[in-house]
């Protein structure tokens, strides 16, 4: 079975020089595996190493000892490829936590931000410490939502993964334990097929401080995965999925390629795919695009 290694820089760095692709192959080829030669994906920033001959679990067990101060991601090469991305929203399409930063506007964004940085870290029942947090907003006015929306910040690379993925058949899923207001925004501007996330309960143009129930959780996140690749014809094998927080790790787990982005120590420790250096085009480069086949 032929795999294939992919070693991912910060985008625009430099960072990936032949000598960590060397140390790459030779701690490989120590393990016992058969390596191929580079295949540039963009220069100085993605690579390409195809190998056999060794397990997934033996070559990850060998490239993190070898400490390459990249991203490095194996994978079955004839399947790299996806026809579905279903992604988390905060702290991963966007850079910050919306909830926290609707939070802001209320006076009580640090005590909010120090719950989401808990429950993401899996220390917390998310649907508990969420109805924590949107408690503290009762009375707030729903017009503070649009203000909050104007702060948002998209992650380096998201429009382009989107587009690149879609531009290749690809069905695109925002699914978020966000709220709804912000995940429509988000699919309206870049371009999602689909979106959902939590509703705040409001009345005479105010929140009251409650979420609708059912909560989006970490299974409605699986439920989700599952639902969607059914609806299209798939599997969850065509699936990338990606998120940061401890509620995506069970749809991280379950796709056919699930990344922790940038993610929560937790989070970090039990997924098998981490991207910590570079931004969402990383994940393009998982599949075998070059950056000469972005959608910008």
């Amino acid at each position: 079975m032929k795999l294939v290694l992919t070693l991912i820089a910060v985008p625009n760095s430099n960072a990936l020089t032949d000598d960590i692709i060397d140390r790459a192959a030779i701690a490989l080829t120590g393990a016992g595996a058969l390596v191929g030669g580079v295949s540039w994906l963009a220069g100085g920033e993605a690579c390409d190493l195809e190998f056999e001959g060794i397990t997934l679990d033996v070559a990850d067990t060998t490239l993190a000892e070898a400490e390459l101060e990249v991203d490095a991601v194996t994978q079955k090469i004839a399947t790299r490829r996806k026809k579905l991305l279903i992604a988390d929203m905060d702290s991963t399409i966007v850079t910050g936590e919306t909830l926290d930063e609707l939070a802001e506007f209320a006076g009580v964004k640090d005590r909010v931000a120090a719950i989401t940085a808990r429950a993401m870290n899996g220390e917390l029942d998310f649907e508990a410490a969420l109805d924590e947090r949107v408690g503290l907003l009762d009375g707030m006015s729903t017009d503070m939502l649009a203000e909050a929306w104007k702060t948002v910040e998209y992650t380096g690379g998201a429009k382009t993964l989107v587009a690149t993925m879609k531009a290749n058949g690809a069905f695109a899923a925002l699914v978020s334990g966000g709220f709804d207001f912000f995940t429509a925004a988000v699919r309206k501007e870049l371009g999602f097929d689909f979106d959902q996330a939590n509703v705040l309960m409001t009345k005479d143009g105010k929140l009251t401080g409650k979420v609708q129930k059912p909560v989006l959780d970490r299974q409605a996140k699986v439920d989700a995965l599952e639902n969607l690749t059914e609806e299209h014809g798939m599997t969850v094998d065509d699936a990338m999925a990606v998120g940061d927080g401890a509620n995506d790790l069970q749809m991280i787990s379950l796709a056919g390629t699930g990344v922790a982005f940038h993610a929560k120590p937790s989070v970090r420790e039990q997924a098998r795919i981490c991207i910590n250096h570079g931004d969402l085009t990383a994940l393009l480069y998982l599949q075998g695009y070059r950056k000469s086949e972005f959608v910008v």
